[in-house]
C-alpha cells in the first residue's frame, strides 16, 4: 500500500466514523428542538452506537466474502443517504430510526482496517493499523467540534446535512482509488455470521481483547454523552460549541496511536494494554474534579479527558495488533467479533452514562467510568497470572 492510499483511507475512516461521535455534541440542540427531554434526546446517540454494532456484525463479515471496493462504495453512499433523511426528521422516533440505519451502513472502519492488515507486510501492521486509527480518532474530535459549532450556529439539522454530503464525497473519491481486492472466503453470508460467533467461542485471546475493549469504551462514551449535559448545565452554563472544543484537545490522539502501534509491534499488545487500561483509572480520578466548577474544573475535564482518549485508543490499537494475529484468512470476521463487542460496550455505556449523570451527577459519572475500568484491569491481571503460572514447572 502506498503512503497517499494509506493517508485516504485513514481520512475515510475519519468520515465515517465521525457519524457515530458528533451527536454526542449536539443532543442538547435535539432536545431543544424536538422539545423533548436531554434523556430522551440522547437516544440519537445510542441509536446510532447500536446500530452501528449491528452493522458491524451483520456486514464486516462481508469484507472476507466480496471484494472492498464496491462494499466500501455502497456502504458510504447509503450513510449519505441516511443522514440526509436525518436531517430532515420532524419528531425524535423518525430521528432515533434513522440514526439506526445511519449506524449500520456507516461500519467501514472495521472494514479497511482487515483489508490494510492483508495489504501489507508483518512488520508494517501495527504502524498502518494506528495510522487509520488516527484517522478515525480525527473523525472523532472533529465531528464533535464540528457538531457542537455548527449546530449551535444554524442548529441541530445542519451537522446531519453536512455529514450526509462528506459521505457521498468519500464514497466518490474511492469509487476511484481503491485497489482490487479478492475475497479470502466463499463462504455463504449465514455462513460468515455463524463464523464470527465461533471465533469469539474458540479463541481466548479475541475473547480477552473484546472484554479489554467493550469495558473501556463503554466507560469512555459515558463520560462524553455526560459531558456535554455537564458543560451545558447550570455549572458551566456554556454552549455545544464547548464540547466541541474540549473535544479537539484529544487530538494529541492521533500522535500517540502510531506510537503505541510501534510499541505493540516490538514489545507485544499486552504491555500496553496495561498501561491504557492504568490511564483510564487514573483520568476517572482527574475526571472528577470537574464537578467542582471553574477554571479548576474546567482544567481536570481537559487534563482527564485527553489522557481517557489517549488511553482508549492506543489500547484499542493493541487489541487489534493481537486479534489480527490470530488467523489471517478471517481477520474480517475477528475484527466483526471484536468490534460488534466493542460497540454493544460503548451503547451500553452511553445509556449509563445519561442516567448516573442525572441521579448522581458528574462525580458518579467518574465513578462509573473507574469501575469499568477496573474490571478490565481484573482481567489483564488474572491472565498475567496465569501466563506466569504456564511458564512454572
Amino acid at each position: 500500500m502506498s503512503r497517499p492510499l494509506v493517508l485516504l483511507l485513514a481520512l475515510t475512516c475519519g468520515v465515517a466514523v465521525g457519524n457515530i461521535y458528533f451527536p454526542q455534541a449536539i443532543s442538547p440542540l435535539i432536545a431543544a428542538g424536538l422539545q423533548v427531554p436531554p434523556e430522551s434526546a440522547a437516544l440519537a446517540v445510542t441509536a446510532a452506537q447500536v446500530g452501528y454494532a449491528a452493522g458491524i456484525f451483520l456486514l464486516v463479515p462481508l469484507g472476507d466474502r466480496l471484494p472492498h471496493r464496491p462494499l466500501i462504495v455502497a456502504l458510504l453512499g447509503l450513510t449519505g443517504v441516511g443522514l440526509l433523511v436525518a436531517s430532515t426528521a420532524a419528531a425524535l422516533p423518525v430521528l432515533v430510526g434513522t440514526c439506526v440505519l445511519v449506524g449500520v451502513t456507516t461500519v467501514i472502519a472495521p472494514i479497511i482496517a482487515p483489508m490494510a492488515a492483508g495489504l501489507v507486510a508483518d512488520d508494517r501492521r501495527g504502524s498502518v493499523t494506528g495510522v487509520l486509527l488516527s484517522g478515525s480518532i480525527g473523525g472523532m474530535l472533529l465531528a464533535r467540534a464540528f457538531g457542537g459549532t455548527i449546530g449551535e450556529w444554524l442548529g441541530w439539522r445542519a451537522p446531519y446535512a453536512v455529514a450526509g454530503a462528506l459521505a457521498l464525497l468519500a464514497a466518490t473519491a474511492l469509487a476511484f482509488s481503491l485497489p482490487t481486492t479478492v475475497p479470502a472466503s466463499r463462504q455463504r453470508y449465514p455462513a460468515l455470521l455463524a463464523e464470527s460467533l465461533r471465533l469469539l467461542r474458540t479463541e481466548p485471546e479475541l475473547r480477552r481483547s473484546c472484554f479489554y475493549q467493550a469495558t473501556i469504551f463503554a466507560g469512555f462514551t459515558a463520560v462524553w454523552t455526560g459531558v456535554a449535559l455537564l458543560l451545558t448545565g447550570p455549572v458551566y452554563g456554556l454552549g455545544t460549541s464547548a464540547v466541541g472544543a474540549l473535544a479537539l484537545v484529544g487530538a494529541a490522539t492521533m500522535i500517540c496511536t502510531p506510537l503505541a502501534g510501534r510499541q505493540a509491534d516490538r514489545h507485544g499488545p499486552d504491555p500496553v494494554n496495561l498501561v491504557c487500561i492504568l490511564g483510564v483509572i487514573v483520568a476517572a480520578a482527574v475526571l472528577a474534579v470537574g464537578s467542582l466548577g471553574g477554571a479548576l474544573g474546567l482544567a481536570a475535564l481537559v487534563v482527564g479527558t485527553l489522557l481517557l482518549d489517549v488511553a482508549m485508543q492506543s489500547g484499542m490499537v493493541a487489541n487489534q495488533v493481537r486479534i489480527f494475529a490470530l488467523r489471517p484468512e478471517v481477520r474480517g470476521r475477528l475484527n466483526a467479533a471484536y468490534m460488534t463487542c466493542a460497540f454493544l460496550g460503548g451503547s451500553l455505556g452511553s445509556w449509563l452514562g445519561v442516567r448516573t449523570y442525572s441521579r448522581f451527577g458528574w462525580p458518579g459519572v467518574s465513578v462509573l467510568l473507574a469501575l469499568l475500568a477496573g474490571l478490565a484491569l481484573a482481567r489483564h491481571l488474572f491472565h498475567l497470572r496465569r501466563a506466569v503460572a504456564a511458564r512454572l514447572p
